[in-house]
C-alpha cells in the first residue's frame, strides 16, 4: 500500500501519513471515530474556515519535526483543515479512517495537478518540441567546439591596426604614409589565478612619419625588429602569492605589465605617444626587457605599491627621458577608488648612449572619471620631473599632460578626445634633450596638442580622425593628421 502512495504523493507527504498511521495508538474502531470530526480534519470545503496557511494552526511549531511537510499539504495542496476547533492535533494519534480521509483528499488534488500539467503539455506540445529541438542543436554544437577548440587553458585575442595619414617638418620631410600594426596574444592560465602571456607582432611603423620624433603613434613604439617580420613582443608569467600579493617574471616584460594600477583613464590607444605615459615619460618610460616585479594590493580594495626591474632591450624605448637604458628600477605606491586614482612613481634609469650614466626620475599622476556618460569627461593629469647625471650640457628636465576624454559623445560607443602636454622641456645648459621623442632648446618650452573622435562601427571595429600640432620653440611646428581604423577579435 505505502508503495503504491509513495509512487502518488510527494515524499514528505507519504511520509507524514505513514508516520501517523504506525502509531501504536492508531487502532481505532469505528464506531469509536466522530465522523464530523473526520470531514472537517480531511475536507476543507466541509470546514467552516479554509485554511491556507499553517500558521493558522495555534498548536504547530516550527520546530516540530513534521512542519515543514504539513505546510506543503496546507499550502501547495490545500488538502488539510484540521479540527472543528481549528487545531492540528500534531500530537494525538491518527486512526485509519482519518489517515484514509487524509488520503483521499490529498489524492483528488495530486490528481487535479497532474490533469492539468497534462492540459498544458498539450496545449504547448508544438512549442516544447521546438524547444527540445533547439536544446539538442546547442548540444551538438557545444560538443563541436569542444572537439575543436584550441586549447581549454588558453584565450587568444588580436588587435589589427591600419593608418593613412601624414606630418610636416618631422625630419623625414612632408609624408603621407600608410602603415599597419598586428598583435596576437595568447593567455594561458594552469590554475585559474595565474598567467602567461605569449604576444607575437609584427608591423611596418619602423620607417615611416609615425615611427618615431615627435610624431610617434602610441601604437608603433612597441616594434621591433625589421618591418613585416613577426616578433615575439610579450612573454611573461604572472603568479599570486596568498591573496594579497602578485609576482611577475619574464624573458621580454614591460615595466607597466608589473605596476598594480595604472595611474591615468586617457586611453592608451590614441594617437600621439607623448600623451599615453601619463605626463612622466622618464618615469613611465615602459621598458621592456628580461625582468622581475612584485605588486599588493589591500583586501579592501584602494590602496596598492608595486616594485620591479627590467633590463633594455637592444630596440630601448627612443621616446622617453630613458632612451638606451641599460635598466630600470621602478617603485610606484598608489590608491584606485571606484572612479578615480593616483599615484607617485619612482624611477632610477641606467642610461646607455643617450646619456652618459644615470637617472632619477619621479612622476605624480591621477584621474577622475564621471560615474555615467555626461557631457563632464574624464580627467587625467600628470607631472614629470628628471635628474640626470651626465656630462652633457643639461642636467634636468619635466615634462606633463592634461587629457579629456568624454564616452557616448553624440552616439553611444563613440569617444571624443583631446590632450595638451608637453614634448618634453630641459631646465638648465647649452645643449639639447630627447625627451618625448622632441629635441627642445633648454629653458624654452615645447607643447603637443591632439584631438580625435573614436568612431565604433561595431564591436569590433572602430574608426579613428585625429589632428596634432607640436610647437617647437626656435624651430618650425610640426603638425599632421591621421585615419587610424582598428579591429579587436
Amino acid at each position: 500500500m505505502f508503495l503504491r502512495l509513495r509512487r502518488l504523493l510527494a515524499p514528505k507527504t507519504v511520509g507524514l501519513i505513514a508516520a501517523a498511521v504506525a502509531a501504536p495508538s492508531a487502532t481505532v474502531n469505528a464506531a469509536e471515530l466522530n465522523l464530523n470530526d473526520l470531514n472537517q480534519y480531511a475536507a476543507p470545503s466541509l470546514s467552516g474556515e479554509q485554511v491556507t496557511s499553517i500558521s493558522q494552526f495555534p498548536d504547530v511549531r516550527p520546530t516540530d519535526w513534521a512542519y515543514q511537510a504539513l505546510a506543503n499539504l496546507i499550502e501547495r495542496y490545500g488538502c488539510v483543515a484540521g479540527y472543528p476547533d481549528g487545531t492540528f492535533k500534531g500530537q494525538r494519534a491518527m486512526t485509519r479512517f482519518e489517515a484514509a480521509a487524509l488520503l483521499n483528499a490529498c489524492l483528488d488534488r495530486v490528481t487535479e495537478v497532474t490533469d492539468e500539467l497534462k492540459r498544458l503539455m498539450a496545449e504547448f506540445e508544438r512549442e516544447l518540441a521546438i524547444l527540445k529541438g533547439r536544446v539538442d542543436g546547442l548540444e551538438a554544437k557545444v560538443g563541436e567546439l569542444e572537439a575543436n577548440q584550441f586549447s581549454t587553458t588558453t584565450k587568444l585575442n588580436g588587435i589589427a591596426t591600419m593608418t593613412v595619414g601624414g606630418a610636416s617638418n618631422t625630419g623625414l620631410g612632408d609624408n603621407v604614409t600608410a602603415n599597419y600594426d598586428v598583435q596576437l596574444t595568447l593567455d594561458t592560465s594552469f590554475t585559474g589565478k595565474d598567467l602567461l602571456r605569449t604576444r607575437l607582432r609584427a608591423g611596418n611603423f619602423g620607417n615611416s612619419v609615425f615611427g618615431d620624433g615627435n610624431t610617434l603613434m602610441e601604437v608603433a613604439f612597441g616594434e621591433e625588429g625589421a618591418a613585416d617580420s613577426v616578433e615575439v613582443d610579450k612573454l611573461f608569467y604572472q603568479f599570486p602569492i596568498g591573496t594579497s600579493w602578485t609576482a611577475t617574471v619574464g624573458a621580454k616584460v614591460e615595466q607597466d605589465d608589473m605596476l598594480a594600477m595604472w595611474p591615468s583613464a586617457y586611453p592608451a590607444d590614441t594617437i600621439l605617444d607623448i600623451f599615453t605615459l601619463a605626463g612622466a615619460p622618464g618615469a613611465y618610460n615602459l621598458n621592456e626587457g628580461a625582468g622581475v616585479g612584485l605588486w599588493y594590493k589591500a583586501p579592501e580594495g584602494g590602496f596598492n605599491a608595486s616594485v620591479n626591474y627590467v633590463s633594455a632591450s637592444d630596440a630601448a624605448r627612443d621616446s622617453s627621458v630613458g632612451a638606451g637604458e641599460e635598466f630600470t628600477v621602478t617603485a610606484q605606491v598608489g590608491y584606485a577608488g571606484e572612479n578615480w586614482g593616483a599615484a607617485f612613481v619612482y624611477t632610477y634609469s641606467e642610461l646607455g648612449y643617450v646619456f652618459d650614466n644615470s637617472s632619477n626620475n619621479i612622476g605624480l599622476s591621477a584621474y577622475w572619471s564621471p560615474a555615467e556618460s555626461s557631457w563632464v569627461p574624464s580627467i587625467s593629469a600628470g607631472f614629470g620631473y628628471s635628474d640626470f647625471n651626465t656630462s652633457r650640457p643639461f642636467d634636468e628636465g619635466y615634462s606633463w599632460m592634461v587629457g579629456l576624454q568624454w564616452e557616448d559623445m553624440f552616439i553611444q560607443g563613440n569617444a571624443l578626445g583631446m590632450a595638451i602636454g608637453s614634448a618634453g622641456q630641459s631646465n638648465r645648459g647649452s645643449g639639447r634633450i630627447d625627451t618625448g621623442g622632441v629635441w627642445s632648446d633648454p629653458g624654452n618650452d615645447t607643447l603637443a596638442y591632439e584631438l580625435w573622435y573614436k568612431v565604433q562601427v561595431t564591436d569590433n571595429i572602430s574608426v579613428t580622425p585625429a589632428f596634432f600640432w607640436v610647437e617647437r620653440s626656435g624651430r618650425s611646428d610640426t603638425y599632421g593628421g591621421v585615419l587610424k581604423t582598428t579591429f579587436t577579435f
